[in-house]
């Protein structure tokens, strides 16, 4: 039987993706993990959970001896806006860390490794409209440098070691449950809040900003499709496109005005527009599509619904 190690367990898609694989696998076999002991305290309410370094490597093998893991999931990352104001932070998690993982992963013969990657890989140079599954990798800022290092890395370790690595390039996830960390794309998420709290919202990139995007729930049954997937059947492996929509920012306002026409938006761009604008409208994941079977749910206008009645009934319960 599988027991599952998950990294990063408490940020945004990490603290959502534990539920699921409790659900899935049984609460006895998800270990749950994070560096902030606080942060975890939900999770250690359903199930096993371990204050965990990423950078340590010593405590992520001694926790894997202690509970026999035969997968990591490595949810640990510090995100793009973030990562422009502390990039030695930022390769420090997401690259020694990831080193971390595929060594302790190859040392102790774990089964398999599942690393996100990022629509950050892509540059200004990449081809902006449904950007190709092979393509030219120029990312301009420390997290997206990261990641594309990553695909390599995890790569490489596929054809020398002959290990099971896989991933796949998350667009902006937005999420109802967990607020995002510190990404460019958390205004798609922040506007929802504003809009049922105050109907207003003030955005830090321009309106005509277009960017892949997919709801949390597609983003966890994508994780585990490919989690689940049969790796011989994989031709890719660390670095799967991933689409589900693309919008503006005025797109998703006049969504959110279909429910809330009240709301009202402006705009005030800040450093966080160079970064969008470095990445891709659109992206071409027809090799998901292909080797796994991916194939998403949502759309933008029923992702606001749903959006708006999730974060409605907390504010109504003062939980916002």
């Amino acid at each position: 039987m599988k027991k599952i190690l998950v990294i990063g367990s408490a940020g945004q898609i990490g603290s959502e993706l534990v539920v699921k694989l409790r659900d899935l696998y049984g609460k006895e076999h998800i270990v749950a993990t994070d560096k902030c002991p606080n942060a975890g305290e939900k999770l250690a309410e359903t199930g096993i959970f371990e204050i965990l370094d990423i950078v340590d490597r010593v405590a992520l093998e001694s926790i894997c001896n202690k509970y026999q893991v035969t997968h990591i999931i490595n949810m640990a990352a510090i995100l793009s806006a973030v990562g422009e104001k502390k990039p030695m932070l930022a390769w420090d998690v997401n690259m020694n860390g990831l080193l971390n993982v595929l060594e302790v992963a190859r040392e102790l013969n774990i089964e398999q490794v599942l690393v996100p990657s990022s629509i950050a890989v892509f540059g200004p140079e990449t081809p902006v409209d449904n950007t190709p599954q092979e393509t030219i990798l120029l990312p301009k800022t420390m997290y997206g440098i990261t990641k594309a290092a990553g695909e390599l890395l995890c790569d490489y370790y596929v054809r020398r070691f002959g290990m099971d690595v896989r991933g796949l390039r998350y667009p902006g996830i937005i999420s109802n449950e967990t607020l995002p960390g510190g990404g460019t794309t958390d205004y798609a998420v922040a506007i929802y809040y504003d809009a049922v709290k105050y109907k207003k919202y003030t955005c830090f990139v321009k309106e005509d900003t277009r960017l892949p995007m997919m709801y949390m729930p597609d983003c966890l049954k994508a994780t585990i499709d490919l989690f689940q997937a049969d790796f011989s059947k994989l031709k890719h492996h660390s670095n799967f496109n991933l689409n589900s929509m693309s919008f503006t920012v005025k797109e998703l306002a006049d969504s959110i005005k279909k429910y809330i026409p009240d709301f009202e938006i402006d705009y005030k761009p800040d450093f966080r527009q160079e970064i969008a604008d470095t990445w891709p409208n659109s992206v071409d994941d027809s090799a998901a599509r292909d080797e796994w079977g991916w194939k998403p749910s949502y759309d933008l206008d029923a992702m606001t619904q749903d959006m708006l009645r999730a974060i409605g009934e907390k504010h109504k319960q003062g939980l916002i």
